[in-house]
């Protein structure tokens, strides 16, 4: 995507939620190398970012300091003509109240390259998250889009006889539009709806009339809010009577998934199917070990080995790298049992075209020694890759205890990320996270260090996710509590716990 001179692609954020995305909006975000952003982005699109990407909040939000429009026109160019891929992200679509035409404006004049990139915007998609459709054939011909930002320019007796009127940025006006409407002969009765927040967890609806509505959302902010004025309002009523939506579990939740940096997310993609809204933030970088030596000399001896345990995907992933790094492949293994602890270790073999030997009937490293199925006494010579740092100490400990002689080498190393990841770190500070998963320990380990380099992070409205016994227990000493753990150690048995969870708070309500 490099060009010499560098380009400007304004693109539309859309609603906020990543799966709303456009493919091409995704490709972008992920090549850019500075990002322009307002105020009204949703943080989770920060994370598809790279990590040397430079960006930039630029404000943009009505009643509330923003870079000055000029200021934000001259940066598109600068940066542009110093040949860099420019992301100007804008909510909704570009085209649609987005400002767009100052800014194309001053890249022409400067001769640089800019392409728009359309979004969903909210006047539809709030509609539709509301179960209110703008065109229906016996209650709505025709519906039209206004900002009522400024109340007083609009021609309010043309846009009285319309049959559904979409208003957005009117929240501070409502009272002003409510007056002008009936007015200009707009029944005291019209159904109307308000929508803040659309598409995000905090999303709210309020449906009245018009001579009402001022009354019902007394002392409510209703910014960001779209409304709809026009009998199309009822059919939300109706629809949700005869309940023809089948709501996902995690609807309305949103997850911290805790992770390593660089690995794709399979968990967070099973919580959004299941309605969730996802943050990740990393909370493990995993590289390889100060020294290969150790790894390289048990594999130059493999043969030596009755046994190889492997208790992680990243130690599948690096012991079998460096296996072919140093000229070998699976053959190697041959007389060599695998034992694996977890599903997602034996996936990672499996991939490799390796069954295991050995799965514990449950998912942690003890039952790996309680059920092992044979006699350690016999002089069993064990290979275990762990971690540089840390590793199962308990787990060497009883099966040396047993007779075993376990051989440890560094596969890889696991270190604390130097800083928070800002989206997450933006969901923290406003209270916006629901729940917060660990799958490991030291995971839970790193999100504390990180948090306490952080200022206004308070977790005790937040529910604390565990996949396990023992990441339960770094959570306690850490955290002080656990309040949801797995049945079935792993993240299919994490993502039922938390629905169960999740279930039940609505339940209580």
């Amino acid at each position: 995507m490099k060009d010499k001179n560098g380009k400007v692609y304004l693109v539309g954020a859309g609603v906020g939620d990543v799966g709303y995305l456009t493919m091409r909006a995704h490709q972008l975000l992920a090549q850019a190398e500075v990002l322009v952003y307002d105020a009204l982005v949703d943080s989770q699109l920060l994370q598809l970012v790279p990590n040397n990407c430079l960006q930039l909040h630029v404000g943009k939000r009505g009643g509330q300091p923003s870079t000055p429009q000029g200021e934000i026109n001259r940066l598109l160019v600068a940066y542009c003509q110093q040949g860099k891929q420019v992301v100007r992200l804008k909510t909704g679509d570009p085209f649609i109240f987005g400002r767009s035409r100052a800014e194309i404006e001053s890249l022409i004049a400067a001769g640089c390259a800019f392409e728009v990139i359309p979004g969903i915007s909210a006047a539809t998609a709030a509609p539709l998250w509301a179960l209110i459709p703008l065109t229906d054939r016996d209650l709505s011909r025709c519906f039209a889009v206004v900002t009522g930002h400024n109340p007083a320019i609009l021609d309010w007796h043309t846009l009285a006889q319309i049959d559904t009127l979409v208003i957005l940025m009117g929240g501070s006006s409502l009272e002003e539009i409510v007056l002008h409407l009936q007015a200009n002969g707009r029944s005291p009765s019209t159904p109307i709806a308000i929508i803040r927040s659309c598409g995000s967890p905090q999303q709210q609806i309020w449906t009245a009339q018009l001579q009402n509505i001022v009354r019902e959302t007394a002392g409510e902010s209703l910014s960001p809010a779209v409304m709809i004025i026009g009998e199309v309002v009822k059919l939300r009523e109706y629809w949700l009577h005869q309940k023809i939506m089948d709501v996902p579990p995690l609807t309305g939740k949103t997850i911290l998934v805790t992770r390593s940096a660089g690995q794709s997310s399979q968990f967070g993609q099973m919580l959004q199917q299941e309605g969730a809204r996802v943050i990740e933030m990393p909370a493990l970088e995993i590289g390889p070990p100060s020294s290969w030596e150790e790894l390289d000399n048990a594999i130059l001896h493999l043969s030596d080995f009755s046994w190889l345990i492997l208790t992680s995907a990243n130690g599948v992933d690096y012991f079998f790298e460096r296996l072919q790094a140093r000229g070998q492949d699976s053959r190697a293994l041959a007389g060599v049992k695998i034992a694996v602890v977890g599903k997602k270790t034996a996936a990672s073999l499996q991939q490799r075209g390796l069954q295991p030997d050995f799965i514990p009937p449950e998912f942690v490293a003890d039952a790996l020694v309680a059920h092992f199925p044979e006699k350690l006494e016999e002089q069993k010579k064990v290979l275990f890759p762990r971690v540089e740092s840390g590793g199962r100490q308990v787990l060497v400990q009883e099966l040396t205890a047993k007779g075993a002689e376990v051989v440890e080498v560094p596969a890889y190393e696991s270190r604390c990320p130097e800083k928070i990841s800002p989206s997450a770190l933006d969901a923290l500070q406003r209270q916006a996270v629901d729940v917060i998963t660990f799958a490991s320990s030291k995971t839970v380990k790193n999100f504390c260090k990180l948090i306490s380099a952080a200022d206004g992070v308070y977790l005790d409205k937040v529910c604390i996710a565990s996949i396990g016994p023992q990441t339960s227990q770094t959570c306690r000493q850490l955290l002080r509590r656990v309040d949801i753990e797995a049945r079935e150690y792993t993240l299919e048995g994490l993502k039922e716990a938390i629905g169960q969870w999740a279930m039940g708070q609505v339940g209580q309500r």
